[in-house]
């Protein structure tokens, strides 16, 4: 028998340690240094940090604590993965600090702390904390989006259009970048978590998400604060107009997320400004 508390309760049980996790992220940037991943194919997936093993550990000990049977799908290779089975009908997706190379080592905007429950092949659960901006944000599915700042309540959140900022992943290319300056916008390169909540942010008015990755597309991981932006009433599409995808098996290269349909045009006149589908 399953010793796992009910797949319902998955934010209210999680946030505790997700807010930690954010902390102790925060706490350590500035004091970490780059450890390369010699197996890894990029300079941004190789990087590496004692914040990354630290962190996925502190999320993966409050994880054990109320799902010790779930699969997991861990970003980083530390002692605790091996505390949960190899198989289960859910999982949980954990990236412990997305973009660690550009944007939590180079400071080049947002990273996030992500968590997300997976069951039968779609997201039904979600959490990504943005550290350097004291956001956190979080979602079940059917339920919507919530928002907390540090020491607050989560409370019930919408996506809205306001402010000139763009949030674009550092794989967007500069034609793209160059579109949406030229449009008025100011362009901030950010972390695949951030950019997906991106709506939601104060300030913030889109976000544009291409992946360079050939035949891959945007990671599982990539796709966790999908759900939550939905969740909140955004509008997000893959390349060719598409519902951009909540489940962890369809393909897409592209993510545009907005609260309105003319955001979204916006979004991909900029793809199509660098030859890229919209």
């Amino acid at each position: 028998m399953s010793r796992n508390a009910p797949l319902s309760d998955f934010v209210r049980l999680i946030e505790p340690g997700v807010r930690e996790a954010a902390s102790l992220a925060r706490s350590l940037e500035g004091r970490v240094a780059n450890v390369p991943k010699s197996h890894e194919s990029t300079e941004a997936k190789q990087a590496l940090t004692e914040a990354d093993t630290r962190v996925q550990e502190l999320l993966l000990a409050a994880l054990r604590d109320v799902y010790p049977d779930v699969r997991l799908d861990a970003e980083e290779d530390t002692r605790a993965v091996g505390d949960f089975p190899d198989d289960a009908p859910a999982s949980v997706i954990v990236d412990p600090i997305d973009g660690t190379l550009h944007s939590y080592l180079e400071g080049k905007g947002p990273y996030a702390v992500m968590i997300g429950l997976v069951d039968a092949s779609r997201y039904a659960a979600g959490l990504v904390a943005l550290p350097r901006e004291g956001l956190l944000f979080a979602a079940t599915r059917g339920c919507g989006a919530l928002c907390a700042r540090p020491g607050a309540s989560l409370r019930g959140i919408r996506a809205r259009a306001d402010g000139r900022r763009v949030l674009v992943s550092n794989g967007t290319p500069k034609a793209a970048r160059e579109y949406l300056r030229n449009a008025g916008y100011e362009v901030i390169p950010s972390c695949g978590g951030a950019v997906a909540v991106a709506p939601l942010i104060a300030g913030v008015r889109a976000g544009l998400r291409w992946s360079s990755s050939d035949g891959i597309g945007i990671s599982v991981r990539g796709r966790i604060g999908a759900l939550i932006a939905a969740e909140a009433g955004a509008l997000l599409l893959a390349e060719d107009d598409e519902p951009f995808p909540l489940d962890v098996t369809t393909r897409a290269a592209t993510l545009r997320v907005a609260a309105r349909e003319d955001d979204l045009e916006l979004l991909a006149a900029a793809l199509h400004a660098a030859g890229l589908p919209s």
